[in-house]
């Protein structure tokens, strides 16, 4: 079935949180817009499970760490998702939290590119300032039937509209270079680049300082 592009794109200005009925909708549909991201092409297993696993791996993330620690904000109609977590809630995970997801990330990663998740672990760790709170874009995707409608930028607006009258800042990383313009006309600004491995793909750490309307 057709999905209702304008429907979704008008939904995607006002976006809800997602909750216990709604993560796995909003899981799938991050798993797949990040079918051929370059971040987890890089570290996902290679072989037939590749699909699966990934799958497996947005919805562990979302139902165990996102809605835990911070908000999956989607357009009410589904479609894709954006999962903010407050800078005070990143760094060292409980330990049984970590123990609870190393089964899911070894499925994910197989044992021969399981090193490489943890390389990219320690390289964003390293690179994410922690001077000062704000807001931590985790994940921006859309379903790919859904994409080229503007449903990014108007989830991407919400949240940057609210961080703004909050006075917050964000920071993100991507990896796939036709986002960069993107998240600029927003007012992220590169910070660093970095490879995560000698064969990892280009990251760019974007900042935001909350904006001020200096007409109002």
């Amino acid at each position: 079935m057709a999905l209702d592009l304008a429907a979704i794109r008008l939904a995607a200005e006002h976006p809800v949180p997602a909750d216990r009925t709604t993560v796995a909708a909003a899981a799938d549909d991050l798993s797949a817009a990040f079918a051929t991201d370059p971040i987890l092409d890089w570290f996902l297993r290679e072989d037939d499970r590749r699909d699966s696993a990934r799958l497996r791996f947005f919805r562990v993330l979302m139902r165990e760490s996102a809605l835990a620690d911070g908000e999956i904000e989607r357009p009410a109609t589904g479609g894709g998702a954006a999962v903010w977590l407050p800078s005070e809630k990143s760094g060292a995970q409980p330990l049984l939290r970590e123990l609870r997801a190393l089964p899911m990330l070894l499925n994910a990663t197989g044992l021969a590119r399981f090193p490489r998740l943890t390389q990219l672990r320690d390289a964003m760790d390293k690179h994410h300032p922690m001077d000062q709170p704000h807001d931590y874009l985790w994940f921006l995707g859309v379903h790919p039937d859904a994409q080229g409608a503007g449903v990014g930028s108007r989830l991407l607006k919400a949240r940057t509209d609210r961080l703004d009258r909050l006075g917050r800042a964000a920071w993100l990383e991507t990896a796939t270079p036709r986002n960069v313009p993107l998240y600029q006309r927003f007012g992220f600004r590169t910070r660093v680049e970095y490879r995560p491995g000698a064969d990892g793909p280009l990251i760019w750490g974007m900042w935001r300082d909350p904006q001020v309307d200096h007409t109002a």
